[in-house]
C-alpha cells in the first residue's frame, strides 16, 4: 500500500488552521488544506503493514490503505469510488471525527500515524470539485414506503441507501431543515452547512422526500406512519440532556449547552428563535461544565460572540499528556487532548465538582461554589472554591431518547439505560415493522458510529421488505 518505503521517506504532514486571533472573529470554517500533491505524498506513507488494524478503529469499515494506494497514485476518482462505497458523507466524518482510524494505525506506535483524516476530507472535498459526486438513481422502483423520523448521519445514511435499493423515502425532520445535530448542534466554524445542503439536494436527486418542521408524535401521530409505510425507522438521535440538580439550578444563567448552540446555528441561518430566552455570551464570564466534545463547541462558540472569559471544568481526572502504546495500541487511548476551540483560550480544570449555583444582588448567577475530588470522587477537605460566572453552560452529555410523543405513542420497548431496544443484526424494535439506529439505538456516540447503523439499518430494512438486499453492511 502506497510507496514501501514511504513512512521513511515522508514525514506526516497535516492540516493548519487559521490563527486563534482571526478566527474568533467569524463562524467560518478555518481549515487550510494541504495541496493535492501533498495529499499524495501523505497517501504514500500507508505502509504494507500486513495487518491494516486501521480497519479495527474505523466504525464503517473505510478501507483505508485502498484510497491510500490510489491516491499516492494520482487516482483520485477511483479512491473516490472505494471511500464512498464505505461512508455516504466522508466530507462529514472527514471534518468531525476524532479519528479514531489513526490511533490504530501501525505508524501510530511511533505517534506518527497516516494522516486518514486530511486525505479522506481531500478526495471528497475534490470529488465535489471536479464533479465526480452525482445522484445514485435506481435501475427500479419497488414500490415499497418506507419512512425514516430523524435526518441526522444515521437517518441521511439509512435514507440515502434505502433511495438507491429503490424504495420510496420520506424522512421526517422536526426542525426547519434537515440534518439534525449536524447542522444544529455542531457549530459552523467546525462544519460549513452547506456540506448538508448539497447532499440533502443529491438525495431529493435520488427521490427521497424531506418532511421538515414536522416532529412524528407532535404534530403527526406515530401511528400515521404505521398504517401508511411499509416500514419505519427511528433515528431520533438521543437528546435528553444530563442535568446538575443542585442548589441555585433554576438560577437565570444556567442553561443546557445544546440549547445555547442550536440557537447560535438558528442566527447563524438566519432562523427564527424558538420562543425562548436569548442565550448569549457576549460580555460574560463563561462556565462550561463538560470537558467532551459538545464542551468544547460552547467554548468556541462563546469566543465567538464576545466573552469575556471561558472556563471549562471536568469532573474527570487530568489524563495523562502520552498513553502507554504497549498496553492501548490499537485501541482508542485516554490521554489529554486539546481542540482547536480550546486553543483559543480557555482555562481548564479536571477533578473538579460543582455543589451549588450562587445568586448575586440582582437574583441572577453570580458564582459556582465548587470543590475538587479525588480518584474515587470523593471530595478533598479543603478544597472548596469558588468561580465566577454570568453563564453556565452544561455539557454533561446526553442520558437517552426523549420519550414523550413518538416513543410513548408506538410503545416500543427500551433498554436498560433507555435506548430504543434493537439488534446489529435486524435493527428491528419489539414491533417488526418498526426499526432503530444510531443514537436512538446506541445511545450518544460518533458520527462515525451513526452512518454505520444507518447503512446497516438500511440493508435490515431492504431485507424486511424484499427477502434479500444487495446493500452493504
Amino acid at each position: 500500500m502506497g510507496k514501501p518505503t514511504g513512512f521513511m521517506d515522508f514525514t506526516r504532514q497535516e492540516r493548519t488552521y487559521a490563527p486563534a486571533g482571526d478566527r474568533v472573529r467569524h463562524y467560518d470554517e478555518f481549515i487550510n488544506p494541504l495541496p493535492d500533491n501533498m495529499v499524495s505524498l501523505q497517501g504514500g506513507r500507508c505502509m504494507d503493514c500486513g495487518i491494516p488494524f486501521c480497519h479495527t478503529g474505523c466504525p464503517v469499515n473505510n478501507m483505508i490503505p485502498d484510497w491510500n494506494d490510489l491516491v499516492w497514485k494520482d487516482d483520485w476518482k477511483s479512491a473516490l469510488d472505494v471511500l464512498h462505497s464505505t461512508n455516504n458523507f466522508p466530507e462529514f466524518t472527514g471534518r468531525i471525527c476524532p479519528a479514531p482510524c489513526e490511533a490504530a494505525c501501525t505508524l501510530n506506535i511511533d505517534d506518527q500515524p497516516v494522516t486518514i483524516k486530511t486525505i479522506e476530507c481531500a478526495i471528497v472535498d475534490k470529488g465535489w470539485e471536479e464533479g465526480w459526486i452525482t445522484p445514485h438513481l435506481p435501475p427500479e422502483k419497488t414500490g415499497r414506503k418506507v419512512a425514516v423520523v430523524g435526518s441526522g448521519p444515521a437517518g441521511l445514511a439509512c435514507a440515502q441507501q434505502l433511495a438507491r435499493a429503490g424504495h420510496e423515502v420520506a424522512v421526517y425532520e422536526k426542525n426547519r431543515r434537515p440534518g439534525g445535530l449536524l447542522r444544529y448542534g455542531i457549530p459552523d466554524f467546525k462544519m460549513s452547512k452547506k456540506l448538508i445542503d448539497r447532499r440533502t439536494q443529491q438525495m431529493e436527486q435520488e427521490g427521497v422526500t424531506f418532511w421538515t418542521s414536522m416532529e412524528v408524535g407532535k404534530d403527526i401521530p406515530a401511528q400515521r406512519l404505521v398504517e401508511h409505510y411499509d416500514a419505519v425507522v427511528l433515528a431520533g438521535g438521543s437528546e435528553q440532556p444530563r442535568d446538575l440538580p443542585i442548589p441555585g439550578r433554576d438560577l437565570d444563567g444556567v442553561h443546557f449547552a445544546m440549547d445555547f448552540l442550536i440557537q447560535q446555528n438558528q442566527r447563524g441561518a438566519g432562523e427564527p428563535l424558538p420562543n425562548k430566552k436569548d442565550i448569549l455570551a457576549a460580555g460574560k464570564r463563561v462556565v462550561v461544565i463538560g470537558g467532551g466534545d459538545t464542551g468544547s463547541d460552547c467554548v468556541g462558540t462563546s469566543f465567538r460572540q464576545g466573552a469575556v472569559s471561558v472556563t471549562q471544568i471536568e469532573i474527570m481526572p487530568k489524563p495523562p499528556h502520552r498513553e502507554n502504546k504497549e498496553l492501548i495500541w490499537p485501541n482508542w487511548p485516554m490521554k489529554l487532548r486539546t481542540s482547536t476551540s480550546q486553543e483559543e483560550g480557555a482555562d481548564r480544570e479536571w477533578s473538579v465538582v460543582t455543589a451549588e449555583f450562587v445568586a448575586g444582588e440582582d437574583g441572577k448567577l453570580a458564582a459556582l461554589r465548587c470543590h475538587q475530588v479525588d480518584e474515587k470522587f470523593q471530595k478533598i477537605d479543603g478544597s472548596e472554591f469558588e468561580l465566577d460566572a454570568d453563564l453556565v453552560l452544561l455539557a454533561m452529555g446526553f442520558t437517552n431518547p426523549v420519550k414523550e410523543g413518538l416513543l410513548d405513542q408506538l410503545g416500543v420497548a427500551l433498554d436498560g439505560r433507555g435506548n430504543v431496544a434493537a439488534d446489529t443484526n435486524s435493527y428491528q424494535t419489539s414491533l417488526p415493522q418498526i426499526f432503530a439506529a444510531g443514537d436512538m439505538r446506541r445511545g450518544q456516540s460518533l458520527v462515525v458510529w451513526a452512518i454505520r447503523e444507518g447503512r446497516q439499518a438500511a440493508r435490515a430494512v431492504d431485507e424486511f421488505l424484499m427477502g434479500k438486499s444487495r446493500l452493504p453492511r
